[in-house]
């Protein structure tokens, strides 16, 4: 690395405040110097990039499309070192724990063993935030996030927790001895698809039915899917396991089966794991191990 061609830290360091912040006063109280300097560094950084960072005139701050990419780069390196520093000095011990995943993981699969977790850490504080949107992962905020998919996400690491194909269930009420063995044999039925996503639309249009309309579509908190699904309020395409059972005993009927693999990942920023988040990620390990096993 060539030091010497970088600009000076503090010139950095007054940027990045600027851009989140989003104004030199709010800037410079953050760094507990005045708004004027932090226009001074943001200038000697224009001069020394011979880059214009920062758009002047309007009255709202504006990044340019360089500002905006330098930006983002300082974000990330900066929230690294901040990162580092905490696991290096302890300053992020008493942080808790921030987990995010979809309500349907967090009510099917994570509460009912997260007792056992507590019992293990008593001393790790934990905080879940059940979502159905992929939450940006920031130092300082979210932990790990647990996500359904193929496992590939742009700049983050990912690693197979268990697979869990998509089927499409509805309960023998609502079907009845119907003969299912096209998509478009349940067109005339309501289906139930999970608050803030769009899986059983997206299904519906993989199978060539972009611009089919079904019988109404009624979105529900993920924790609440299934309860509708079993009083036969729709149709709904939902992952294996967590209906295996209600398969068996004859509660649902399995309509179809994706072939395609997919499957939970455990999902983090690259680098270093503070400890309750490593302890965490191994604790989640052992359980999908334990429960394949079973």
């Amino acid at each position: 690395m060539e030091w010497l061609d970088l600009p000076p830290l503090t010139a950095l360091r007054a940027f990045s405040a600027l851009a989140e912040t989003g104004s030199a006063s709010a800037a410079g109280t953050a760094l507990n110097v005045s708004h004027a300097a932090i226009s001074q560094q943001i200038k000697a950084l224009e001069a020394h990039m011979d880059v214009a960072l920062v758009r002047r005139g309007g009255r709202r701050l504006e990044l340019t499309a360089e500002g905006a990419q330098l930006a983002e780069a300082l974000k990330l390196g900066f929230g690294s070192i901040a990162r580092c520093i905490e696991q290096l000095t302890g300053a992020d011990a008493s942080r808790p724990l921030q987990i995010s995943t979809t309500p349907g993981f967090a009510a099917q699969w994570l509460m009912p063993r997260l007792l056992d977790f507590r019992q293990r850490h008593p001393d790790v504080d934990v905080m879940i935030n059940p979502t159905p949107e992929n939450v940006v992962l920031e130092p300082g905020g979210i932990d790990i996030a647990i996500r359904h998919g193929s496992g590939h996400w742009s700049g983050l690491e990912a690693e197979l927790l268990f697979e869990s194909p998509l089927v499409v269930v509805a309960a023998p009420s609502l079907v009845g001895q119907r003969q299912v063995s096209r998509p478009e044999d349940l067109l005339d039925l309501p289906w139930l698809q999970e608050y803030g996503t769009t899986e059983s639309t997206n299904w519906l249009k993989r199978k060539g039915l972009a611009d089919a309309r079904v019988a109404g579509i009624t979105q529900v908190p993920g924790n609440l899917l299934l309860e509708g699904v079993r009083q036969g309020q729709g149709v709904s395409l939902t992952v294996r396991q967590w209906v295996d059972d209600d398969i068996a005993a004859g509660r649902l009927r399995l309509l179809f089966e994706e072939a395609e693999t997919a499957g939970y990942y455990v999902v983090y920023r690259p680098g270093i794991l503070r400890q309750p988040a490593k302890a965490f990620a191994a604790w989640l390990r052992r359980q999908a191990k334990e429960a394949a096993a079973a």
